[in-house]
């Protein structure tokens, strides 16, 4: 238990004393602004003294105690917070506004609070699954902080790693510090070449709105078949990946599982080629995302549009660094939802993972015998340097009340999609209305149950339109997808 009286008197212009306690209110301008580094009353202090100094008025007073008391709960590591104002004892001296308060905070902090989680996860595009499990520990050292690690591991040979750390404030900081390093190791579905990733990764800045993270990772292309092709060939080897990227989000949606009203926008910016390496990856890359639900009024119905665009420019000159670098690059297909996830050009529903645009084809594998058919290459897919998506989704209630009880409702959607290359011998040809001409599109209808965790879907989708070496299907189709 840790109680703390305000070391600032509190003037206003009511003579009159107030003994409340304050446990909520919704006018709190910064909730998730961390305790600084510090003993407990400090950290305290500081957390609800600031605002509670410059009130001038019995009801500033009375909102900025609610503030901080509400502040505080949002951390999660105290059990119980109250805070309660009181008359000031004899012999502190007043000013000319008025008299003076004592603000008291009472908490009870919460250590090593634990949570994890394991599970089992299938892929219907890969015909895979892959284990996945994750541990956090909350205000572990008294820090607010947070300590995760989680892992996943595929039969797919997919394996990731990662730990990572949150400190609410250190000092003076004004921000969460953030830092993780994590590990990857994955096979690319349908293509010749493996990847492995380790890095770090640091958050610089973190608010509800604005986000800017430096990442340095090592990155490895392999091609343990030796298949790649050629264009595959030229990007087998070691790279450092040195980038800051800065991340501006707002999701004023009502819900992100199943949105009926508002808006969603992000736009992310991110540079590479901050470290003096000569195999350091340079380059910039841009994207938006673009999201607004309307409510319709007849049967819950809503409909939700969307447009995403994302474009990379590399930054070294000559024959092969004017080039993207493959990982770096956008890729279309895939069955995640359309309506979930914020986060840029990628999902096209029919199309598989990596499954449309600029291709080109492996080595011939060995034939087993002399008499054997030749076989025909796969092929590699390169993605594309600029891309651009656009979704429609109505969503609707269904007839049967016990389906509408458990939020299980329909859907229809019409989804297109396209990307090319943009380098600069590229940009002389490149046309708009042909990359009009040749975009993607598909649609389609099905069933959506939504739960606390993840958005699932059983979706009937339909090609409209297709071009050749497009690696898409037309069927029943499965996402799970989290928000």
């Amino acid at each position: 238990m840790a109680t703390t009286a305000s070391k600032y008197p509190q003037h206003y212009d009511d003579d009159e004393d107030d003994d409340d306690e304050f446990e909520d209110d919704d006018d709190d301008d910064d909730p998730s602004r961390p305790l600084p580094a510090g003993s407990a009353e400090d950290r305290l202090e500081a957390a609800v003294g600031q605002d509670l100094a410059r009130a001038a008025t019995v009801p500033e007073l009375l909102r900025a105690a609610a503030a901080a008391g509400e502040r505080l709960r949002r951390l999660g590591a105290f059990e119980s917070v109250s805070i309660t104002l009181d008359t000031a004892p004899p012999g502190v001296p007043a000013d000319a506004r008025g008299g003076a308060v004592v603000v008291l905070v009472d908490v009870t902090e919460a250590r090593g609070r634990a949570a994890g989680g394991l599970g089992v996860f299938a892929n219907t595009e890969t015909r895979s699954c892959s284990v996945e499990g994750s541990l956090r520990f909350k205000n572990l050292f008294g820090y607010c902080e947070t300590w995760d690690a989680s892992g996943l591991l595929g039969l797919d040979q997919t394996m990731e790693l990662s730990v990572g750390a949150l400190i609410p404030r250190i000092g003076s900081i004004p921000t969460p510090l953030m830092a993780q390093v994590s590990f990857l190791s994955e096979d690319w579905l349908k293509s010749s070449l493996r990847e492995h990733l380790m890095g770090v990764s640091v958050g610089l800045l973190s608010t509800m709105n604005h986000n800017l993270a430096y990442n340095l990772s090592w990155r490895t292309i392999i091609d343990p078949a030796r298949l790649s092709s050629s264009s595959i060939r030229d990007q087998l080897e070691h790279s450092l990946l040195s980038s800051i990227k800065y991340t501006y989000k707002i999701d004023q949606r009502d819900s992100s599982i199943r949105p009926t009203r508002g808006y969603a926008f992000l736009s992310s910016s991110q540079v590479g080629g901050l470290a003096p390496d000569s195999k350091n990856t340079r380059f910039v890359r841009q994207e938006f995302d673009l999201r607004v639900a309307m409510p319709l009024g007849v049967w819950n119905g809503a409909l939700n549009a969307g447009v995403a665009a994302g474009v990379i420019h590399p930054l070294a000159t000559g024959s092969t660094c004017s080039i993207s670098s493959l990982p770096e690059r956008f890729y279309l297909g895939g069955n995640r939802s359309l309506v979930c996830r914020l986060g840029g050009p990628s999902s096209l529903l029919g199309f598989k993972s990596r499954g449309l645009g600029p291709t080109d084809s492996q080595a011939c594998a060995p034939k087993n015998s002399e008499n054997a058919a030749p076989i025909s290459p796969e092929l590699d897919a390169l993605g594309g340097d600029i891309a651009v998506t656009a979704f429609a989704d109505l969503s609707f209630d269904l007839p049967l009340k016990p389906l509408r009880e458990l939020g299980i409702h329909g859907h229809a959607f019409v989804s297109a999609g396209n990307h090319a290359k943009f380098t600069e011998r590229d940009i002389r040809r490149f046309s708009v209305t042909e990359f009009l001409k040749t975009f993607r599109s598909s649609a389609g209808f099905g069933v959506v149950v939504p739960t606390r965790l993840f958005r699932i879907e059983m979706n009937y989708c339909h090609i409209l339109k297709q071009f050749a070496n497009d690696r898409a299907k037309t069927g029943i189709q499965f996402n799970f997808s989290s928000p």
